[in-house]
């Protein structure tokens, strides 16, 4: 008898190999135990969305979903095409549902798709809810209908949630001031469900938009969907290529964003993030709410947020952590390392077609190319220079490794006294010049990542070398 797969949530949710662990039957078992789950809540509106990205396969698993859930008296809304995981996660709180599953493994490599959680109240699952499905897993026996037939019958509906994901953004952005200025933009999809989304947006305005890599690919053209740095050359170039101002980019599943300046350049998300916090202080007058940013964010933020005494606070890493801030408080703006961005007024979730909007807007107010603004920026709250390196490591040596860390931090860092060690996700380490080394360990993948920002790209170089040859020091002991 063949062993069954333990089902695992990560920081955001359940991914695997498709056909080696994603397989149809696995997802039927996680799609029985999160029916099993709603079907636990009281009083919940027995009723979620199920949406898909443009990977392999994923509208077969996302009916797959459907079937399930349909079959467990819960009513189940399809799209009719791939549509953005911020879109379905709306669609939560616009259709009172009782929660959502999006099928994407949003930037990883080709080979991967997932099962994204989202909850109730229009958010990433928090660890309480992916452990009480995880916990649910081959509790009962999986309950199944036709896909047709549920159509039929009315417990499988055909849903497009994208025109009141849209009709929402633009009720924070002002577009009416955005398709009235002559940008010109280039907006790469990555061949994800972004597709020509934003492009429509402004279409038959001031704006001229052209879209590249809008098309589905599985194979991602060869990348990984993930809007960083190596692999948005095609954007940098099309920039160039069109002279345009900005070059905006969403990942696999438009959830997240990446940026590539008037020069061609991709510009890193932490300046991003910096810059979008001083529009929404200094172009938008919002002077209220908490700031919030994971623990792998520039201190850029820090220093914004102490000159307009905004309170700040910093989680683990993982947008579940931001969103639980934004479900207790009023928080006006939150950010993660990775080009997850969430804002006030709407839900507490990564938007990537919003933060690109809301980039667009600042462009629009400020009348100043984007690598202007960077540089006004650190020149009024400092140079920041940041990169983070990947790195293999033994899974069996990676407790013995955070521990060494924690227990026996140095008194400093290459010559720099250390101010504080922050051990609450991985460990940090503060040094005096506000120049940090950051330390986290993958909890699936025998992988370790080391994060550093400096105030010039030399001290930020050595620092993920020192942290590089500390790790490997370690794994040999």
């Amino acid at each position: 008898m063949q062993q069954l797969t333990r089902i695992k949530f990560g920081t955001d949710g359940w991914r695997g190999v498709i056909a080696e662990d994603f397989t149809f039957e696995n997802v039927r078992r996680v799609a029985q135990a999160t029916a099993d789950y709603w079907n636990s809540l009281v009083g919940a509106n027995k009723a979620a969305i199920v949406g898909y990205d443009n990977r392999f396969l994923s509208e077969t698993y996302a009916k797959l979903v459907c079937e399930v859930l349909a079959a467990n008296g819960i009513k189940a809304l399809y799209p009719p095409l791939a549509v953005p995981t911020p879109a379905v996660t709306f669609a939560v709180r616009d259709r009172k549902l009782c929660g959502a599953v999006m099928i994407t493994a949003s930037h990883n490599p080709p080979q991967f798709n997932g099962y994204k959680l989202k909850a109730h109240y229009a958010g990433p699952a928090d660890p309480e809810i992916c452990a009480q499905v995880e916990g649910r897993v081959d509790r009962s026996p999986i309950r199944t209908v036709g896909f047709d037939d549920g159509v039929k019958n009315g417990n499988i509906e055909i849903y497009d949630p994208r025109a009141a994901h849209v009709a929402a953004v633009k009720k924070i952005i002002n577009l009416k001031k955005i398709r009235g200025a002559k940008l010109k933009v280039v907006v790469d999809s990555m061949y994800g469900c972004g597709g020509n989304l934003l492009e429509t947006m402004l279409e038959k305005s001031a704006c001229k938009v052209q879209t590249i890599r809008a098309n589905r690919d599985p194979l991602f053209g060869g990348i990984n969907p993930e809007p960083i740095g190596k692999n948005l050359g095609a954007l940098c170039e099309a920039v160039k290529k069109a002279r345009a101002q900005i070059g905006l980019a969403t990942d696999g599943d438009a959830d997240r964003l990446g940026i590539v300046d008037d020069k061609g350049q991709y510009m890193s998300i932490q300046l991003i993030f910096a810059m979008l916090l001083l529009h929404l202080i200094r172009n938008r007058g919002e002077k209220t709410g908490l700031v919030v940013k994971s623990a792998n964010c520039t201190v850029l933020i820090d220093r914004i947020c102490k000159a307009h005494d905004l309170k700040l606070a910093e989680v683990s890493v993982g947008f579940k952590y931001i969103c639980e801030k934004m479900r207790e408080t009023n928080v006006l703006i939150g950010g993660e390392e990775s080009g997850g961005i969430g804002f006030q007024g709407h839900i507490p979730e990564r938007d990537g077609m919003l933060a690109n909007l809301m980039l667009l807007e600042m462009l629009t107010v400020t009348r100043k190319r984007l690598s202007e603004i960077a540089r006004k920026l650190q020149k009024e709250f400092g140079a920041s220079f940041y990169d983070r390196i990947d790195m293999r490591f033994p899974l069996e040596k990676r407790e013995k490794f955070i521990e060494m860390l924690r227990t026996q931090p140095p008194k400093e860092l290459l010559s720099v006294p250390l101010a504080q060690m922050k051990d609450f996700d991985g460990v940090k380490y503060v040094c005096k010049d506000d120049s940090w080394l950051m330390f986290r360990t993958s909890g699936t993948e025998p992988i370790i990542r080391i994060y550093s920002e400096a105030s010039s790209a030399a001290r930020m170089k050595k620092l993920l070398e020192h942290g590089k040859s500390l790790a490997l020091k370690i794994a040999k002991s």
